[in-house]
């Protein structure tokens, strides 16, 4: 087996919802989960077929954002993976509805951060071993830093 670590490639201030699912319909229902969500989301979706005519399957509300969800998860190539790329809305919006869709198996991620996925590749295909989100710590946080999260919280409108 080979290890490939692939790059997401998301543009900054964009967000992202990266698992895994089972069924062609999650193509449908994961729709369904985010436009009964956030009324008038911009979001585009991408799904790898593993069977059949292993297809990228794709939806959305936004071309440009599926064109982004396609192009990563072509490069990704793992069956069943899927990719949801999101514009002035943020994951906690919408992952409970993701994640309660029957179809989906695994969430990976939720973020804005940068993304490396982590590939296993046989004879057969590839698969997701697992996800970097971010960076590794760099401290532990201060007072000041709980000053500045409680505040960013307010500013987005989960605080008051």
């Amino acid at each position: 087996m080979e290890i490939i670590v692939e790059d997401l490639k998301i543009p900054a201030g964009y967000n992202i919802i990266f698992g895994m699912s089972h069924f062609i319909k999650t193509v449908e229902d994961l729709y369904e989960a985010m436009v009964n969500s956030v009324p008038n989301i911009k979001f585009g979706l991408a799904f790898n077929e593993a069977s059949g005519p292993c297809l990228v399957r794709k939806e959305g509300t936004d071309n440009d954002l599926m064109e982004i969800a396609v192009e990563n998860l072509r490069r990704i190539g793992a069956g069943h993976a899927f990719l949801i790329v999101m514009k002035e809305v943020f994951p906690i919006n919408v992952l409970s509805a993701v994640k309660n869709c029957r179809e989906v198996v695994n969430v990976f991620c939720a973020t804005a951060n940068p993304v490396q996925v982590i590939l296993g590749k046989t004879d057969q295909g590839k698969g997701v071993l697992g996800v970097i989100d971010g960076y590794s710590p760099k401290g532990i946080e201060l007072d000041t830093d709980i000053t500045q999260r409680k505040k960013f919280l307010q500013d987005i409108g989960y605080k008051r």
